[in-house]
């Protein structure tokens, strides 16, 4: 490829980069505000976190992002411009999800950690700032990491709308060269660069945080040697 051709290729990767970035900041806050609501003592508040999840699981994020960029603004007078409607479709879909993975690592904490906090009389909030968010919030990373993963992937179909990403770029390419094969490899290699980057990362962050609560391995002791003339004694 042509030095021109290479160029248009790192601004779609730089397109891809912003947003991920941006709609994984979304998609973070939405996870942590829906997945703490599904755990809520108000029923209210867990029926509406619940249908929150159960719709934006149930549908297509193409779809969402259709929805978001050509539906929307002739209902409403207004539009996005591709990267924000791109942040919001995917930051609010994939959000649905990582809400999940929010309430499920609140669930898996030791009751008991619950009981202490309500002894201690602390309120709910303090509850789950000081007890549940510590020992959850290393749980999640994991899967936090996959559904990272799977935004990333997930970044592509915005190239529907006409944004200039690494999918919309390689394509660009691939119909000036007439070269498919060699354009999609390289696409691919490029997408797991991103993706490998990310998951090394994440499983950085992942042993900072459990260090951080004492969920590190320990390391073991050697023995202390026996005193001498009581090896027979038992």
């Amino acid at each position: 490829m042509t030095s021109g051709l290479w160029e248009l290729v790192l601004q779609g990767v730089w397109v891809t980069v912003q947003l991920l970035f941006f709609s994984a900041l979304l998609a973070t806050a939405v996870s942590f505000v829906v997945g703490v609501g599904r755990t809520h003592r108000l029923r209210i508040v867990r029926f509406l976190a619940g249908f929150y999840t159960e719709v934006f699981r149930g549908t297509s994020a193409l779809v969402m992002i259709f929805w978001v960029f050509f539906v929307l603004p002739p209902a409403f007078g207004w539009q996005l411009v591709p990267m924000w409607a791109g942040t919001l479709a995917l930051g609010l879909t994939y959000g649905a999800y990582g809400s999940e993975i929010v309430r499920g690592a609140l669930a898996a904490v030791d009751p008991a950690q619950k009981e202490g906090g309500i002894a201690l009389s602390f309120t709910p909030w303090q509850r789950m700032k000081l007890i549940l968010l510590p020992q959850a919030v290393p749980e999640m990373i994991p899967p936090f990491s996959n559904l990272l993963i799977e935004l990333l992937k997930g970044t592509a179909l915005v190239s529907i709308m006409g944004m200039g990403d690494l999918a919309f770029s390689g394509n660009l390419v691939r119909l000036a060269l007439q070269e498919s094969a060699e354009i999609y490899t390289y696409i691919l290699l490029i997408y797991f660069v991103i993706a490998f980057l990310l998951t090394r990362v994440m499983r950085g962050l992942e042993k900072k945080l459990k260090a951080g609560v004492g969920k590190a391995a320990p390391k073991r002791e050697a023995a202390a040697p026996e005193p001498a003339g009581l090896g027979g004694v038992r």
